[in-house]
């Protein structure tokens, strides 16, 4: 069998700014094992999340690397089966599901379905069961070939802004009748807040930097947009949930000493502004709660039954898809030092909000 080099994007888990390319080559495949190489893959400040929030939510475990001081960046994207030792798993095969920042994935297929394939590697069985199972893209019935970009793109994150939007209508919005919403311009806010106003039980605002509150209006996904600097234009009697994409220390202290007793629930998810973040402390209001998206995905299971979760996010993802065309510009990049200019540019917050890399190595 052929030496299989593989190479693999790596961080430095203690200094963000630290990345380079390392090539290693792969051990020969078991039995029962599949090989995929990587097609293509999205990289947004929801990955920065994951290298943010690493240690704490364990993102560095799905794909360990040799030097623990380094991390594989977890993606979403495309692979396709180069090699399979699987009976079940043809080699060409299209997959689409969470990868590492690598030209190759090995996976240990556990329970394999018509529609989804479950990675059962050891060091995977004790994680998510969400970020572990991969579609097979032409039994996916939320799989547009013409779309696949929008989909890497958003798709993942999708999911994670439909369960925190289910979260909050689960909670009969904790009693609020506005919903603020911090980094508006992040792909997983936008698609909270099309949630929130598809459903029309209470006000989406969002909050953002001056110089993206047009992009954000266009989205046409929010009621009313605001500069970060106008937040005390609104009534602080309001009762009002937080979902806090940004991370920053300094608006979470804001928005609580400005509401007081009136914000219902402060919902901290993602980490845009990750070097301006700070651990919540004692504050004024409902106190600051970490989301966690496979929580409520297990709970969903639970109370839909098998496949329940999955009818509902496809159902809404495609008038989410259909509204996408008027905001998203998808750039592709390919090769190592494209991927390294990308992620200096997330990382440092210099994306355009409207930009969408998919990315090749």
């Amino acid at each position: 069998m052929s030496v299989i080099a593989c190479t693999d994007f790596l961080v430095r888990k203690l200094a963000h700014h630290e990345s380079r390319l390392a090539v290693r080559e792969l051990p020969e495949r078991s039995q029962g094992e599949v090989l995929l190489k990587v097609d293509c893959f999205a990289f947004t400040a929801n990955n920065i999340t994951y290298i943010v929030f690493g240690d704490r939510l364990a993102y560095w475990q799905f794909f360990p690397s040799a030097d623990s001081a380094w991390g594989r960046v977890p993606v979403w994207g495309f692979a396709e089966v180069l090699e399979s030792k699987h009976a079940e798993i043809s080699v060409g095969e299209r997959l689409y599901g969470y990868l590492p920042m690598s030209t190759h994935l090995v996976i240990a297929p556990g329970r394999v379905s018509e529609g989804l394939v479950t990675d059962a590697a050891p060091h995977r069985l004790p994680l998510p069961s969400i970020y572990n199972t991969y579609n097979r893209v032409l039994r996916d019935p939320g799989y547009h070939p013409a779309h696949e970009a929008e989909q890497a793109l958003l798709r993942p994150l999708f999911v994670t802004s439909f369960l925190i939007a289910d979260f909050l209508a689960d909670n009969d919005d904790f009693g609020a009748k506005a919903v603020l919403l911090s980094s508006a311009s992040s792909k997983t806010a936008l698609g909270v807040a099309h949630q929130l106003k598809a459903r029309g039980a209470v006000q989406v605002i969002g909050l953002t930097s001056p110089g993206n509150v047009g992009f954000v209006e266009r989205t046409t996904c929010y009621d009313r947009v605001l500069a970060y600097g106008d937040l005390a234009s609104l009534p602080p009697e309001q009762q009002t949930v937080l979902v806090d994409f940004a991370g920053n220390g300094q608006l979470l202290h804001d928005v609580h000493h400005h509401f007081t007793d009136a914000l219902r629930y402060s919902c901290l998810v993602g980490g845009t502004h990750w070097d301006q973040r700070a651990e919540p402390q004692a504050l004024p209001g409902a106190t600051p709660t970490f989301f966690f998206a496979p929580k409520q995905a297990k709970k969903r299971g639970m109370d839909w039954g098998p496949g329940g979760l999955e009818r509902r996010v496809t159902a809404a993802w495609q008038p989410f898809l259909a509204s996408v065309s008027r905001w998203l510009q998808v750039t592709e990049c390919q090769g190592g030092e494209e991927i390294s200019k990308v992620y200096r540019e997330t990382l440092g917050g210099k994306s355009a909000p409207e930009l969408g890399y998919l990315l090749r190595f």
